[in-house]
């Protein structure tokens, strides 16, 4: 390293220590930070090596090394001065012991469940024989009262910490004491903000019930529910401290007093209605403020699919016509153009999301072109953790396959859908697992020309392998039960290829052949393994292998494979992908591009 100033010394620095310890010292040393300056002459560089290994056993001790040897000097021998410094760290600090006090924590009315401190005490971050580093003992103590504050006690407060170190032994002992401070409890609901909408909207979907436990979670779970409703452009959930805040600020006034005139008797205050310490937990008021939406919105955008193309969108969303929402898309692609409308209830107090729709959707795909309009009324409910639906739809379809007469088809199916999720992340999913089954059909002889019944199921899960690589598996099964294939609608027929199912191959490029052009089948099978290494997140890599195919039954399926190898952005609306595909039945390549994860 080198550096020189147009009248200062021009010297050259030279650290000698573990790399781990190498980046820390070239940030912070003074040697390093004036080099270059033009009033460093060569007393005032001595001075600086001089004050050097002193700086470096700070430096290093916040790295839990508090033995190092640490020698420098200054060369001059050679035509450029080059200032030295060698470190031996020695053996690090590790934890001998831990101290974790808790004061209060016990439950305030008679039956009440006991604060768990084994699980707190387990879940401490620095445990005896860790390193002892000054950053991850501030981490430690952060997400300790981080833990205890998100729930029951969001009032609790570290009043004594301490790291003694023994450098002879290189043991730290570390004393945390953290007391709860009052328990809180929910209390009644306050709204602010509403003007256009009853306030069912928002209660509705309250699921916190005054008495309940304080905790950050269904706070934070609330307002999720609320804001993902469309009505408000801002949602802010929290509890109102303004007792609890007038509480304390009184026992500080009276203490006070009594010091002043030990004399003077202490006069109660009934207009607080926060309980004496240790008489029950304190009640918290929950409020949600939210500032409404602009009731009528109009969006343009558009776009590109490596599965269907080019695309122009237009949607127009009215948050109150008939008390009701109403969403509405014209989608142009150029393989598929949708038109549709749908009305969506406010969620019913049983947590009940409804809809009805009708839309027109035409599909050129692989030689078939079908046109199918559709009516259907829905019925969605839980979390997005478990999610379940129930459809009933009005279809009727026109089917053309060149050479062949039209066919048309009509018919009512009903839909069971669960989806059940266990992940780290919602968005960037790195470990855990989705798994989407689907079961209905149309059985009865109403506006139906083919009676049918269909199931699927499809799953992804991911699996950490190392600090930089995850394991994604995928995989799909399909089957529709009828007597003929003819009348059974085509969109609940299967097919496959393209970028959520088998690379290598065009959007829905397999599945049977017929008069020359490729239609759906009666089941589905595929399967995908991929490994992503994150060599410097947010970017990574990946190499992939796809099979599966769609047929009209399981022993005519041929499976047909695709491999590749691919690039993975980390983005802030979810993984961004882009695969470079080799499709062995067609031998040929094929770029595919998608974001996020289909479910």
């Amino acid at each position: 390293m080198q550096a020189a100033g147009p009248q200062g010394v021009d010297y050259r620095v030279r650290i000698d220590a573990p790399r781990q310890l190498e980046d820390l010292l070239e940030e912070n040393l003074d040697l390093m930070r004036w080099r270059g300056n033009s009033r460093v002459d060569l007393e005032q560089l001595q001075r600086l090596i001089k004050e050097a290994p002193e700086q470096v056993r700070k430096l290093i001790a916040t790295e839990g090394y508090y033995s190092p040897k640490v020698s420098a000097g200054l060369d001059t021998s050679g035509a450029q001065p080059e200032a030295r410094v060698i470190v031996d760290p020695g053996e690090p600090v590790t934890v001998g012991d831990v101290d974790l006090v808790l004061q209060g924590f016990a439950p305030f009315e008679e039956g009440g469940a006991p604060f768990d401190a084994a699980a707190l005490r387990n879940r401490w971050s620095m445990p005896v024989g860790a390193r002892f580093r000054m950053g991850d003992w501030e981490d430690a103590k952060r997400g300790l009262l981080r833990d205890v504050a998100q729930t029951r006690f969001p009032r609790a407060r570290l009043v004594e910490t301490s790291a003694t170190v023994d450098p002879d032994s290189r043991r730290a002992l570390l004393r945390v004491v953290i007391d709860s401070g009052p328990e809180m409890r929910f209390g009644e609901t306050r709204i602010r903000g509403l003007k256009r909408y009853p306030p069912t909207v928002i209660t509705n979907l309250n699921k916190i019930n005054p008495g309940d436990e304080y905790s950050e979670a269904a706070l934070q779970a609330l307002q999720s529910r609320v804001q993902d409703t469309g009505y408000f452009s801002s949602v802010e959930v929290s509890v109102d401290m303004r007792a609890v805040l007038a509480a304390e600020i009184k026992d500080i006034k009276e203490d006070d007093d009594l010091d002043a005139n030990p004399a003077t008797p202490a006069v109660p205050d009934t207009s607080v209605t926060t309980p004496a310490n240790g008489a029950g937990p304190t009640t918290l008021p929950v409020v949600i403020r939210v500032t409404e939406n602009k009731q009528k919105n109009v969006e343009a955008g558009l776009g590109f699919s490596t599965d269907t193309g080019a695309r122009a969108q237009l949607g127009y969303d009215d948050l109150n016509v008939f008390g009701k929402r109403f969403k509405s898309d014209l989608i142009y692609e150029q393989r598929r153009q949708t038109a549709r409308g749908e009305f969506f209830w406010p969620t019913t107090s049983k947590g009940y999301n409804d809809s009805v729709s009708a839309g027109v959707e035409r599909e050129d795909l692989r030689g078939e072109i079908t046109t199918l309009a559709s009516i259907a009324a829905r019925r969605a409910w839980g979390s997005p953790l478990l999610e379940r639906s129930l459809t009933l739809e009005v279809l009727a379809e026109k089917r053309e396959v060149q050479g062949l007469d039209p066919t048309y088809t009509r018919s009512i199916p009903l839909t069971y859908s669960i989806t059940r999720r266990k992940l780290d992340s919602l968005i960037q999913p790195t470990n855990g697992y989705v798994v989407n089954a689907q079961v209905g059909g149309a059985v009865l002889p109403i506006l139906t020309d083919e009676k049918f019944l269909r199931g699927y199921l499809r799953g992804i899960g991911y699996k950490p392998l190392g600090e930089k690589g995850t394991l994604v598996l995928r995989g799909e099964l399909g089957a529709v039960v009828s007597k003929e294939k003819l009348g059974v609608p085509s969109t609940f027929l299967f097919r496959a290829g393209g970028d959520q199912s088998v690379r290598g191959y065009g959007y829905q490029e397999l599945g049977v052949q017929e008069n020359g052009a490729t239609v759906g089948g009666k089941v589905l099978a595929t399967a995908s393994a991929e490994y992503q290494y994150w060599f410097k997140p947010p970017w990574g890599a990946a190499v992939f292998y796809d099979v599966g195919n769609a047929a009209d039954s399981f022993g005519a399926i041929n499976p047909k494979s695709g491999y590749g190898v691919g690039a993975r952005w980390r983005s802030p609306v979810g993984p961004i992908n882009v695969d470079l595909a080799y499709g062995h039945a067609v031998r040929k390549a094929r770029l595919h591009f998608s974001l996020g994860f289909t479910f």
